[in-house]
């Protein structure tokens, strides 16, 4: 979802849309002064309440008339485009802490280990940590009510750590060699959520920073991190947004602009009516004007990040390297309801600097909900030859090289998807969490080792035994995974990779995981070689 609110770039949105609820009836909704257009749309309200009222009446069952409002409003815009939406106000808090920054709750990292809810480490400066809550304690009860054994989900666990900062929550916790369950009263506070998800040096020049999605604190983050790495002498970047489905549109504007010289176009929007019309150019003197920079994308880079990756290609500032993003160019205004839930609908497109419409075509909503998959079975993620370019959507970049609009950002340099590195007994162990757990219970047996070896030892010298691997498939047995030697000894490599950044991450978090991890990263290897290429771009003026 790409964000519509009043900053520097963009005018206030003047709208607002009235729906009354009460007895399930639409009561009013303007968006012209033009009389034939409100004639129209009293005619169309008045029939909505007619049939309405009927039903309530006449049909044979009794109705939720409140569920059937909620259905109609979500299917009426789902009639309007793929990203136009309903939230009903118990959903909308969910739905605005992704993007938000934070959340509130008890502040723990968990997962669920045959049954039962573990605490993999308390956050730092939340109220679990505040209170001693440690790493390896088990929930059992949570304000009275026994959880353990009984078939808990994420989901369950979530409804009932999280709540309104101040509110209370009792949770009793087994603790390794204390007999007696422990008794907790959390009082639940802000909680940060991080969408940069790591930031460090390749080498001695090359710098990267991964972003996971555009939240209210992205731009932060993001400035934090590009300072911390040209504090270590970084003057090449590879900005990673690969899987980065979006969010707010500002933040995606302050980080283009942290590379563009000058007041380069950034993103611009149109709109049916002239209010949603804007232009977004640079402001300031950003932090990495000058450097080799390459950006890395797929195909579930959207909205966002296409602008973050639109704009730098199309004013020559960065070399994209990948496959082609997701096509996603529509611009949402939350748009607030009486009844605290939320619509959000799609008010304009937004376009490159080339002047590129990225949004794929969705006459046939079917197909766009499955266009990845069909890209897939196309051969798209394999071989760039497979793309089929319309020529009257073809674009210009500031040196006048060739770009496309029409569906997604095609990078100047392809990577197909690696298929080479894939092993279905390890796929199977991580989908049942035996990976975790065995990774979870080594590093609560070896933290003080761990912690004295230090990172850049770890990162250099730490072997995977085969009592390690061996281990690890006992704990998948446990957890009813059929052992598959033969897999494990033929992957070996890829086996000792996935434990040691999960290791990693378990005491160094992401900054320790993503090092190791990125070993598998194809596109990241790949573009490590093309810094001769970005550089060419880097010194080209304008």
């Amino acid at each position: 979802m790409s964000e519509y609110k009043n900053t520097k770039y963009q005018i206030r949105l003047p709208i607002i849309l009235t729906i009354g609820l009460a007895a399930g009836i639409f009561i009013g909704a303007t968006f012209s002064d033009s009389p034939p257009v409100q004639n129209d749309l009293n005619k169309d309200i008045q029939k909505f309440k007619e049939v309405l009222t009927m039903v309530d009446r006449n049909y044979v069952d009794e109705v939720n008339t409140d569920d059937l409002v909620e259905d109609a409003i979500s299917h009426m815009l789902n009639k309007l485009d793929p990203h136009s939406y309903y939230i009903s106000a118990k959903d909308r808090v969910a739905a605005d802490e992704e993007l938000q920054g934070n959340f509130e709750g008890i502040g723990v990292e968990f997962n669920i280990f045959r049954d039962t809810i573990v605490v993999v480490t308390p956050l730092s400066g939340g109220p679990s940590e505040a209170l001693g809550i440690m790493s390896g304690d088990k929930i059992i009860t949570i304000d009275g009510k026994n959880v353990a054994g009984v078939g808990f989900t994420n989901r369950d666990v979530q409804k009932h750590l999280k709540g309104p900062k101040g509110s209370k929550v009792a949770v009793a916790i087994k603790r390794k060699n204390n007999k007696k369950l422990i008794q907790f009263e959390i009082i639940r506070d802000k909680i940060p959520q991080y969408s940069v998800d790591t930031g460090y040096m390749i080498d001695d020049e090359i710098g990267y920073i991964k972003i996971n999605r555009f939240a209210a604190t992205t731009y932060e983050e993001f400035r934090a991190a590009l300072v911390k790495l040209q504090e270590k002498g970084m003057d090449k970047l590879i900005l990673d947004l690969q899987g980065n489905g979006g969010g707010y549109m500002n933040q995606a504007i302050n980080i283009a602009d942290e590379f563009l010289s000058g007041d380069k176009k950034i993103v611009y929007t149109l709109g049916k009516e002239s209010r949603f019309n804007t232009q977004a150019n640079g402001q300031r003197k950003g932090l990495f004007e000058e450097g080799a920079l390459i950006v890395l994308v797929n195909e579930g880079s959207a909205s966002a990040s296409e602008i973050v990756t639109g704009a730098l290609q199309d004013n020559d500032r960065a070399l994209v390297v990948g496959r082609r993003t997701f096509g996603k160019g529509l611009v949402q205004a939350p748009m607030d309801l009486s009844d605290g839930s939320e619509m959000r609908l799609t008010i304009s497109r937004y376009y490159t600097p080339s002047g590129r419409s990225i949004q794929k075509p969705y006459t046939d909503m079917d197909d766009y909900s499955k266009d990845i998959l069909l890209r897939y079975n196309h051969g798209e993620f394999f071989s760039a030859d497979s793309i089929k370019f319309n020529d009257s959507l073809k674009y210009k970049t500031l040196s006048g090289r060739t770009v496309y609009g029409g569906g997604g950002i095609m990078p100047d340099y392809f990577v197909p998807l690696d298929t080479t590195s894939n092993s279905p007994y390890l796929n199977k162990l991580f989908a049942s969490n035996s990976v975790q757990e065995f990774v979870f219970n080594y590093v609560n047996n070896h933290k003080k080792e761990l912690n004295d070896m230090g990172y850049d030892q770890f990162y250099k010298n730490f072997e995977v035994t085969d009592a390690m691997r061996k281990a690890l498939a006992k704990t998948g047995e446990e957890n009813k995974i059929k052992t598959d030697f033969k897999d494990m000894n033929e992957n070996k490599d890829l086996f000792n990779l996935h434990i040691r950044a999960q290791i990693a991450r378990q005491i160094w978090n992401n900054d320790g995981f993503y090092p190791i991890f990125n070993q598998t990263n194809e596109v990241l290897k790949q573009a490590i070689k093309l810094f001769d290429e970005a550089d060419k771009l880097d010194r080209t003026k304008f």
